[in-house]
């Protein structure tokens, strides 16, 4: 499928509510669950997300629209061990919901034609960018921590499953 905008309006507008339902009233065994050392939780993911809408997504797209600075400043990856640890859940996902509106918001000022799709930005890894690169990057970027949070909440019960374990991808797939 190429990229098309409205297609991903449909999956970054829907990820919050996706969130909401799926770890509201579970219980701290589920949220606080990872994969061992060094590995995320799902409340881990939920603050990594709000923090990648709040300084990267939007921030980006200016930057490569920008006439005067088009390269993007490092992105904290692991911030949100610092910022968020201490919120429940429920006030980050509520939080979250907020960014991403105005995440989108934002995103709708913006006049997306052919043209502005193709102007590049310089990412501090890969160089240059293109605006179509970067909306489908978060995109992306949303559906791999769903992933992330389903192969996470499966994983705590790798052992109760017993023999099924060798049928269940999400369990068999590595981190």
């Amino acid at each position: 499928m190429e990229f098309n905008l409205n297609r991903s309006l449909e999956i970054l507008s829907s990820t919050p509510g996706v969130l909401q339902h799926w770890l509201s009233g579970l219980s701290d065994e589920w949220l606080y669950g990872n994969e061992g050392e060094n590995t995320w939780s799902p409340h881990t993911v939920i603050g990594h997300l709000i923090y990648a809408d709040e300084t990267n997504w939007t921030v980006r797209a200016r930057k490569i629209l920008s006439d005067v600075d088009n390269k993007f400043v490092p992105f904290n990856r692991v911030a949100q061990f610092e910022l968020y640890n201490d919120k429940n859940i429920h006030d980050l996902l509520i939080r979250f919901s907020e960014v991403r509106k105005n995440s989108l918001k934002e995103l709708s000022t913006i006049d997306i034609s052919e043209e502005t799709l193709s102007r590049k930005g310089i990412h501090p890894d890969f160089g240059e960018v293109t605006l179509t690169q970067l909306l489908a990057t978060w995109t992306v970027h949303d559906l791999d921590h769903l992933n992330q949070i389903s192969r996470v909440l499966a994983k705590q019960y790798s052992d109760a499953v017993g023999p099924w374990k060798s049928y269940l991808g999400v369990i068999k797939r590595g981190i």
